[in-house]
């Protein structure tokens, strides 16, 4: 079975705690589509913010809008109760539930205490910038309440590695604890990137490690979750996810399937965390997006034939996870690097038509975003349709020696054709004697067919700045049924 994973979030949804339920309305429409698996995005747990909290910055991860904590009972969207039937409406289609998981961080904790720390250089977090002195650090979370109701364990300072504001000066560094060290399989990103925000979760202790698998077996049992989506694992140490995935597949849904994000340009790093933790999971493919990005905006100057070349999907194509955009990518957010909407239907022609395994829908992509006035990826439907319906295995390259332009021929009882350029208008000749006689529909105009010959020849061709999705006749009419 071809999977697709639909990203069901974009960072400006409305405050008004309608997600999960949207979710569960829209479950058999994605289903139908051809989408078998869906990630739950942000994390369903209470943030620091209560409903006006995106979702990141975790406060209690066990408070899935169950507890009148941070002004409110539910979070931006919506109760515990929405969640789960979110959830279970999911996995009765049949359909992988994806569970968001931000384990690296606490924020808005509930008490302060003094401890002793080191500033710490933002640059090179190798590098102390200070003698050992006495800070007020926030690290303390007593989740009052929650009042013990599932777990009764409290953090403090000494759960954490480091943190990065003293309220005894006001000041917001990165500062160190004294006697922690950073995690060392992480990434090298500024010498260490154990540290991104907040107070940073010490995952060398062993009290705070039991308590993790305690609210990861909670967690999996409570909400029935298939799978999870492990985010900013570049801070994490990759040994610990050996172990905890393993125990997680023992304990509610028996979740399988896990997606990590490990942000960086640099395939090698995310060759090596997969070496590290031990090929337990997945991760997205970064490098690949930015390819894309560079493509949209290369004015035509990309070799587009080399555009998987060096990628997770071109050297781990089993623990690849291809994506086009996503929340954090999007205009406006912190890792900005958004596809040009032009280029989107060839980028998701390349993601879901090709040879990548688990590509990944954003919903901003699928839906659109009002916030920035932008529509939906035209035929984005249809090539999920496409994927789930019609693709085979097997795909054959017909480039040539135009940079400019791919073409390929995924060949079978319901053979496609892509044709796409990033640039002016391309052709390309097609030769395959199993397509000998066949109609081909162009998706971007049913008016345009291309009649292949007796042996199987036939010109398919694409408009400037275009990506041509053609399918068979018969298949073309069962597709506007369906969708």
């Amino acid at each position: 079975m071809k999977e697709t994973m639909m990203q069901f979030f974009e960072w400006y949804l409305p405050e008004d705690q309608s997600l999960w339920k949207e979710v569960k309305k829209e479950v058999n429409a994605l289903k139908n589509n051809g989408f078998t698996m869906v990630w739950l995005s942000p994390p369903a747990y209470k943030g620091q913010a209560g409903q006006a909290d995106v979702g990141y910055g975790v406060y209690d991860m066990y408070d899935l809008g169950e507890f009148c904590a941070k002004g409110s009972i539910e979070t931006k969207y919506g109760s515990k109760e929405e969640y789960i039937e979110a959830v279970d409406a999911i996995n009765k289609e049949g359909m992988i539930s994806i569970g968001d998981i931000v384990l690296n961080h606490r924020m808005g904790s509930d008490e302060s205490e003094t401890a002793r720390v080191q500033t710490i250089n933002d640059g090179d977090r190798n590098q102390k910038t200070s003698d050992y002195f006495d800070a007020k650090v926030w690290t303390k979370f007593t989740f009052p309440e929650r009042d013990g109701k599932y777990s009764d364990f409290q953090w403090d300072k000494d759960d954490f590695t480091g943190t990065d504001y003293d309220a005894n000066t006001n000041r917001n560094d990165i500062i160190q604890f004294e006697g922690k060290e950073w995690s060392e399989n992480v990434s090298h990103e500024r010498g260490n990137f154990d540290y991104i925000m907040g107070a940073d979760v010490d995952f060398s202790v062993p009290e705070v490690v039991a308590e993790l698998y305690r609210w990861g077996s909670w967690y999996t049992k409570v909400t029935g979750v298939k799978g999870f989506r492990l985010d900013a694992i570049k801070s994490i140490d990759a040994r610990f996810f050996i172990g905890w995935l393993k125990n997680m597949k023992e304990y509610g849904n028996h979740p399988d399937f896990a997606v990590g994000e490990f942000w960086t340009n640099n395939t090698d790093e995310l060759v090596e965390y997969l070496k590290d933790s031990g090929h337990c999971m997945k991760l997205f493919d970064v490098p690949l997006h930015y390819r894309l990005m560079e493509a949209s905006n290369s004015n035509g100057n990309y070799d587009i034939r080399h555009i998987f070349d060096g990628t997770l999907s071109d050297l781990e194509p089993d623990f690849a996870c291809a994506f086009s955009d996503n929340h954090d990518t999007q205009p406006g957010q912190a890792l900005e690097s958004w596809v040009s909407e032009w280029f989107k239907p060839a980028a998701y022609a390349l993601i879901l038509l090709n040879r990548c395994q688990y590509p990944c829908v954003f919903y901003g992509d699928y839906y659109g975003i009002p916030h920035d006035n932008i529509q939906p990826t035209p035929y984005l439907r249809e090539m999920v349709w496409i994927r789930k319906n019609l693709l085979s295995d097997s795909i054959v390259d017909f480039n040539d020696d135009d940079g400019q332009k791919m073409c390929w021929l995924a060949p079978g009882e319901h053979p496609v054709v892509v044709i796409l350029t990033i640039a002016d208008y391309k052709e390309k000749e097609v030769n395959d004697l199993s397509l000998a006689k066949k109609v081909f529909v162009d998706l971007h105009d049913e008016n345009h067919k291309v009649y292949m010959d007796e042996e199987g020849k036939g010109l398919f061709s694409c408009g400037g700045g275009c990506a041509s999705v053609y399918i068979l006749e018969e298949d073309y009419q069962k597709m506007k049924q369906a969708l």
